[in-house]
Formats: structure tokens, sequence, C-alpha cells
């Protein structure tokens, strides 16, 4: 999608400021816009044409019954019907009166048909997006993997979405549609089932897992040595920090096998898996690959992120307590995860109800749901709830492909790629066609660019590689590229009863792995990894894998009863947050690169000092720790950088505010805004000014010593090297792998990677205090462009600002567009690897790339307890009263009340619709 700009227009307050600030806006832009002739287009009637009938009665073709739709003052849709059919056809109609250009855009996102959208300027993102196939495989996933009721479901979801475009166009649909309209003409077609299947290949490729990090690895070859790149990758700190399951079904399996050492690639985790980088010529990346697999880098970052920072640093939190610990004495479940920050947000709540439970109408289910797509993916039902964070698991590989004439060379044969013609229609231009070759392992991503054409043609591989002739492709291997049966999962959780239909339900759940985890009425609580997770014959998924030889092929599937699970644990809770899921006993290597564990361990410890002594958690509780914004690091540095003695009394004023500090990163604190500049400063020094530039943030430029520079320090070859990378996936971002880098060197006081050179305003750093001296330095001075020169004045919220951005035309509209559109910003406490995991990228700032999206906790005793939140709100019009409605509240770490139960829900509505057949 369109790169990040900067624009704001101005932070919400209440409901009514809110109100006379939009009537403000109108007002300038009517203005504004009439100045340069288009007033009589841009009219109240223009802005208020596409907000949706929500009281009355509407007439629905295709309805067999009436159907009611309720909404409470947040707009949130409650539907109530007495047929499955009835319930989802509602349901897709309801969504597109909110958010139908949001549905658009996705589903021309996951076709590859951005450019009849937006024109010529997608043809490269169209062009990768084609070559992935995802709208291709989803077509497939319908035809032949999914059952009879979940094609009647998709129909009857696509009918409601159809019912609601007949005889809408421009204007009458979003205001976005009528400043596409000054473009280009643009007409919506039909929406189809499989564009909601499709959706679920998005989903996946977001949380794809390491394939970035697979990718910088190799990358940082070019500079560092293989024991370097391991200091940067350390093991899982499996003393430190406790994986999800320590009581579950895998043990079993585990009673065989010894603790296998990790991969000597350098891969973070303790898991297991061959030693060895999967490349024939050992553990580092062939040199003419290194600049290839940048390209390649480039590529991913243009694919459009939907859930987060392209893959990168996407978290979630999840945990679940039993009803041994609680108040109530029954479960309580919570969840956030971890999300780009899109407007409107990606999530949309609703509730889906039958009037009466039978064979005809199976569901009463009620949570967070994408609009786009039936059912709902995170929520509860009237028995059982579930929440999901990622699990991390590795799910794809590159190959490295040697060419032969027109196909390419397996175990020392030729075979002849698969190949397809993909016509991309462009609106401002004339149609392109491509032509997209797979091999067995999957598509030639290395095709979509010039640069990767010639891949691997220097490559220094070793004597067992076939002859590089005119140079190596690379193709991806990946499990969202086979057919699936995941869009039949999400209804079998929909209507799960108990902990046994819950784990049916998962196995489903192919495509993307995540951990599951749940809770019933009951008073049971569990924990699932589900997916379509390969068990690797030869190497560990770290690095690209020679496709020519077969010993580096997938040999298959790791089955169910061999995936971690865990059901009501003696401890009495179960915490997924992105940490291991295993210990270094488990035989299979479900991914060499975990979560650290940070904000996992944070939940643990929180859970057992509000338990110890027999205390009890309530649901208010559990709100609280997920708006903990506690700082792990800091709690291990603040005390050495107190005792730095620092002569300039002017750094010495920003010192002082570490003094006395709780570690708590609260908008308002100024030593936490210090802490963040210093911490951000010292990964520069120690290891973001070492990378190479491919991996460093685009723009900024160092001299540094060439790469084959093998001799002392010389000044005179000093060379200007400025850096390459989106600014969201650059590095060090600061997260948790960062945390325990600097964790693990923290006691080697004269580590290498504490020495920096001398530059023409500071002196050379040989120690570790000498470094975090300059860092405190360079902090002052940070903050004091940023944010004045009086210390007293500073705080981390005005640093750490959140700013929504409408997805499209928000991004890279014209500014007029975007100023109607975009929202903030907001002063947000928290940080990267806190609970309330507000994230931001050290390589590059302190703004927010990423959020908990939503906040939800379920009180399995009396559902109508439970508590959620939406990071906007549930409309996608710009100057809907439910736009951002609840983006205030978020930011405070508040949560609104959750009815779900009929009662509730009626004497909560404000508005009823009536749809009738």
């Amino acid at each position: 999608m369109p790169a990040h700009t900067n624009a704001s227009s101005g932070r919400q307050s209440g409901k009514k400021k809110g109100r006379r600030a939009r009537l403000l806006v109108i007002v300038l832009v009517l203005a504004l816009v009439a100045g340069i002739g288009y007033g009589a287009y841009w009219s109240v009637d223009a802005v208020r044409a596409s907000l949706p009938q929500t009281k009355g009665s509407l007439q629905l073709k295709g309805l067999a019954g009436p159907v009611d739709v309720r909404r409470d003052g947040h707009g949130i849709p409650q539907v109530y019907a007495s047929s499955d059919e009835d319930l989802f056809m509602a349901q897709g109609f309801v969504q597109a009166q909110d958010r139908f250009w949001e549905m658009d855009v996705r589903r021309h996102t996951t076709s590859g048909r951005l450019s009849e959208m937006f024109g010529k300027g997608q043809v490269k993102t169209d062009e990768f997006l084609r070559t992935l196939g995802w709208h291709r495989i989803a077509q497939q996933e319908y035809d032949t993997k999914l059952s009879a009721s979940t094609k009647k479901y998709l129909q009857a979801y696509a009918k409601g979405v159809n019912a609601y475009l007949d005889g809408k166009g421009g204007k009458e649909l979003s205001l976005e549609y009528a400043a596409l309209g000054f473009a280009h003409e643009y007409t919506p077609k039909k929406w189809t089932p499989v564009d909601s299947v499709a959706w679920l290949k998005a989903m996946a490729w977001d949380l794809r897992a390491n394939m970035q990090d697979e990718i910088d690895r190799a990358l940082m070859t070019s500079r560092l040595g293989p024991g370097q790149i391991k200091d940067l990758y350390p093991p899982y700190p499996y003393k430190e920090h406790k994986p999800v399951v320590r009581e579950g079904g895998y043990h079993e399996l585990t009673k065989s096998y010894e603790p296998r050492e990790p991969a000597s690639s350098g891969g973070s985790g303790g898991t297991g898996g061959a030693a060895g980088s999967g490349l024939a010529g050992g553990t580092t990346a062939p040199g003419g690959l290194t600049g290839q697999l940048s390209r390649l880098s480039d590529a991913l970052d243009e694919v459009p992120a939907v859930f987060g920072p392209n893959g990168n640093g996407i978290g979630s939190n999840s945990w679940v307590v039993g009803g041994k610990h609680t108040i109530t004495g029954k479960p309580l479940l919570a969840n956030d995860p971890h999300l780009a920050p899109t407007l409107p947000s990606v999530w949309y709540q609703m509730g889906l109800h039958c009037r009466g439970i039978s064979e005809n109408c199976q569901y009463d289910v009620s949570g967070y749901t994408f609009a786009g797509m039936p059912g709902v993916v995170v929520g509860h039902n009237q028995k059982i709830s579930w929440g999901v964070t990622n699990l991390g698991a590795d799910v794809s590989d590159l190959y490295l492909e040697k060419f032969s004439g027109d196909g390419y060379t397996y175990d020392g044969k030729t075979r002849p790629f698969t190949t397809r013609k993909e016509t991309i229609e462009v609106a401002d231009g004339p149609d392109k066609t491509i032509t997209v070759r797979e091999t067995d392992n999957g598509p030639l991503i290395s095709d979509r660019s010039d640069e990767l054409r010639e891949v691997g043609r220097k490559a220094d591989v070793d004597a067992a590689a076939p002859d590089r002739g005119a140079g190596y492709g690379i193709s991806l291997k990946w499990t969202a590229l086979s057919p699936g049966r995941t869009m039949d999962a999400v209804f079998a959780f929909d209507k799960a009863q108990s902990w046994q239909e819950f784990r049916s339900a998962a196995k489903l759940f192919e495509v993307p792995s995540q951990n599951l985890v749940y809770a019933d009425t009951e008073g049971n609580i569990g924990y699932q990894a589900p997916g379509r997770i390969p068990v690797r014959a030869k190497g560990d998924g770290s690095l690209p894998a020679p496709g020519w030889d077969p010993d580096y092929r997938w040999d298959r599937w790791i089955q169910q009863d061999e995936l971690p699970w865990e059901f009501n644990p003696e401890r009495g809770y179960i915490v997924a947050a992105n940490q291991a899921v295993v210990d270094e006993k488990y035989p299979y290597t479900l991914t060499t690169d975990w979560g650290y564990g940070t904000r996992s361990q944070r939940i643990d410890d929180l859970i057992r000092q509000k338990t110890r002594n027999g205390g009890k958690i309530s649901t208010e509780d559990m709100r609280l720790m997920q708006t903990d914004n506690s700082s792990e690091i800091a709690k291990l540095l603040t005390p050495e950088l107190l005792k730095i003695d620092i002569s300039d009394s002017y750094v010495r004023q920003a010192q002082k505010l570490l003094e006395g500090w709780d570690y708590t990163q609260d908008p308002d604190s100024g030593a936490a805004a210090y802490f963040n500049a210093v911490w951000r400063n010292i990964l520069k020094l120690a290891f973001g000014n070492k990378l190479p530039k491919e991996v460093r943030v685009e723009g900024q430029c160092l001299s540094v010593e060439p790469a084959d520079n093998t001799g002392p320090a010389d000044e005179d070859r000093l060379v200007r090297e400025c850096g390459e990378r989106d600014d969201t996936s650059a590095q060090p971002d600061g997260g948790d792998r960062w945390s325990e880098v600097v964790r693990r060197l923290f006691d080697d006081e004269k580590n290498d990677w504490w020495k920096t050179p001398a530059s023409r305003t500071d002196k050379a750093t040989e120690t570790r205090d000498q470094l975090f001296a300059r860092a405190m330095e360079d902090a002052r001075w940070d903050l004091t462009a940023k944010l004045g020169k009086d210390v007293d004045t500073w705080s981390w919220g005005r640093l750490h600002k959140l700013e929504l951005k409408n997805q499209t035309l928000g991004k890279e509209g014209p500014g007029l567009v975007k100023f109607l559109l975009n929202r903030g910003p907001w002063d947000l406490g928290g940080g990267e690897a806190a609970v309330n995991a507000t994230g931001w990228n050290a390589a590059n700032g302190y703004g927010v790339v990423w959020v908990p999206s939503m906040r939800m906790v379920v009180n399995l005793d009396d559902l109508d307890k439970s508590k959620w939140i939406n990071l906007t709100g549930a409309s996608g019009h710009a100057y809907s009263d439910h736009y951002t409605d609840q983006t205030d509240a978020w930011a405070k770490g508040e949560l609104f009340t959750w009815e779900f139960s009929e009662r509730a829900v009626k004497k909560a509505t404000q508005d009823t619709l009536v749809l009738k057949p």
C-alpha cells in the first residue's frame, strides 16, 4: 500500500466536542473546495449520503423472515434472525452499511487488483500479489475444501452485501468513492463468496512469522560474522521466561527425546532442528545473494500490511485465569491482539443471535470479526470463550532455485516451470500482462524484480551446488499457498459448546497458526496450538535453503495430537503472549524465532502477585493488567544509568529524572521519555551503526568502512552508506529480542559491542558505561530538540503519539482528503515490550506503529459483565458519530460493558432496524 505520511486533524475529546469539530471541518472543507471549483460536489449531502439507515425498516430481497438489527450507543450491531442464512445475509448487509469501502479495498488487495482502483502506482504491488496468488488459492479452497454449510453461509453473506450495493454508487457508498471519482470512473463489482475467503490469506501473510528474520540474518552476513549474528539472535531465555505449555499433552512425546542444541545459524529458539543454515554453502549467505535479498525485502515492504508493519513485531496478549483464582469462582479470559493502527480498526464488533437455537439456526455468538467475512473470529458464545495470539510458527521458507533452460534443477534433473498469465487492469493506463512461474516449492517471487532475476549470479556456493549459469532465483514455500479449511473453523468455533468441540474446530484452523486460549461456563480453561506446521527433513528454516537439494523438502505436517495443548493445568492459569510455546524437549521445530517472553512473564508475575496468599482476581484486575505500562528493560538499565558520573550539568538535569522512577511508562512521565530516548541511543551506538545498510532505516546515512575491508580501521577508506529499510521494519527496533541481546551482554562491560569509534564531537567508547554515558548525552540533545530545554516539561506521550490514518486515501491522497479522513494525534503510554504494547521502532523514532487493536475481558460467570473496546469505532464513514468514538476511552485504557443476553442488549439498544423479506 502507499507509504506512510504524517497528517493529523487535531485530538478528539468528548462526543459533543467531536461533533462540533466535525461540523467545523465540514465548513472549512466546503470553503476550501469551493475555492477550487468543487463546492457543488463536496456538499453536506456528499458527506451524509452514505451514512447508513439504522432505524425503521428496509426490505431485503432474499430473506426468509424478518431480522432485527439492534445498535447500542456506539453503533455496535447485534443481529437477531430465525435461520442461519438470514443471520449471515443480514451480517453482510450491516457490515457493508458501515464498512464497504474497507471491504472493497481489502478484496482488491487479496486479488492483486489495486491498480483498478488506484491506478498505475499500484502495478508493482499487484504484480507481487498476483504472483502469490491469494485469490486463486481462495477459489480452490471454496471449490474443493470447504463444507457445504460454510459455502451456504458465504453465499448468504455475499447476497447481503450485494443487496446493500444494489442501485448505489459514488457518494452513496462513502466519501472515499466520491473522492476517487475526481481521479477516474470506478464502479464496485458484486461481492462473491471467494472475496470473503481470500481475506484469510491477507491475515496469514501478516502473521507469517519469521520470513523477515530469515532475510535479515542473511543480509547481516555482509558486515557481521556468525558469532556476531548469534549475539543478535540469542537463544530463548527459558530460565527467566516460562513457555506457554508446562503441563500439557505434548509431554508424552518428549520422553524419548533429549534437549537439542539451538540451530548454529544463531536462531533464537531452543526447540530443536538440524544444525546449519539451510544454505549449501554453510552458515553465511552467499555474497551475491545479500544484495538480492535486500531487493526481496524491499518487495515485501511494498505488500500491503493490513495487520502490522509487514509481519514484524506482531504480538498479542492473551491469558485465562481459572475459577480458583477469581472472585466469581469461574474463569476470566483476556485478549488484546497487537496490530497496525488502522482507520477504521481492522476489527468489527457485533453479535449474531438466533432467536432460538435449532438445527435451522445454530448460532448465538458475539465478538470481533473482520468486515468482509461472515461469522465471529474472536469472542464468546453462550458456553465458551476464546482468544488468539500469534504463535509465530515458521510456516514459510525461501528457496534458492537453479534455472536450467525453461525449467529448474531438482535432484540433478531439470523440471519444467508451472506457468500462468495474469492480466492487471490499470485505471489510468494500459493493462499489463505478466507471467508467473512456479517450482514445486512455490512461486518465483524473484521474477517480480529485474534485479532479483539476477539473484545468485555471483553467489559464493560450494562445489555441491549446481553451476550458477545465468544465476539463481528465489521461490516461496508457504502453507497458505495450499488450499485449506480455516473458513470452516470460524463457524465451528462460533457454535462449539465444549473443550472437545473447540479442539475439533482448532483442527480445521490450518492457516495462520495461532495460540488459542479457551474458557467455558463449566469452569474449564485450556490452550491449543493449531495450524499446518511443517516438519523439515533438513535445516531449520532460519535461512534460505537450496531448492535443488531434496533433503531440504518438507516431510509432512505436525499432527494435532503432536501439537502442544493444555487443559486445566494445576497452576490455574495460562498465559500466551508470543513467548516460546514449548520447552527445549519438544521434538519438532515450531520456529527458531519466538518472541522473547518479556510481556508474557510480566503477565505471569502479575497473576502470581495478585493470587499470592489466596488473593482473587476480578474483571477490573484483568483490565489493569492489560494496561500495565512497566518497562522491564528499564528495570535492568536504570540503576546502572544512575551510577554513571555525569559532569555536564545539562545532561545531569535529565539523568535526575530517573531518580525514584518506578519504571512505569505513563503518558505524562518525563522519566519514561528520557529513558526511552537513552534506550534508543544505546541501541543505535552499540548495534544500529554497525548493521548493514539493507536493514537500517531508509535515509539515515553513515560514514563506514567498506564491507570488504578486512584490515585495520582506515579513515581514508570510509564510504557513505544510507539505510534502505522501511521505517516500520528497520533494525534495531528495540523489541524484546534487543532487550535480551543487551541483558546477555550487560555484565560483560568490555564486550566489543560496547566499542564505538570517535566522531567529530565525541570520543571513542571502550566500555559499557562509556557508551551509556554517550547515549545519555545524545538523548538529552535529542529531547531538547523535540520537547524543549526544560526537562520538567517533558512527557512520554508528547513523543509517543498515535495518529490514525485511513489506509488508502488517508496515506497518499490529496492533502485535503487526508485532512478529511485522518484523526489524531493521541498521546499514549506503554511501549514496545510492555504489556500495554504500544509499539515504536527505535531505529526510526518514537511514534506508535502498532497497538492493542482491541481489548476484551470475558466473564464466564456472567457474560453480560464482560468488557470490550475497539481501537476506533464501528463505522468506516469519516463523519459518522461512530468513526472514532471509542478511541478516547481506548487511549485511557477503559473498557465498555459488553451486552450479550437479549435482555441486556434490548436495554442498551438505541437504534433498531428491521430487515424484512
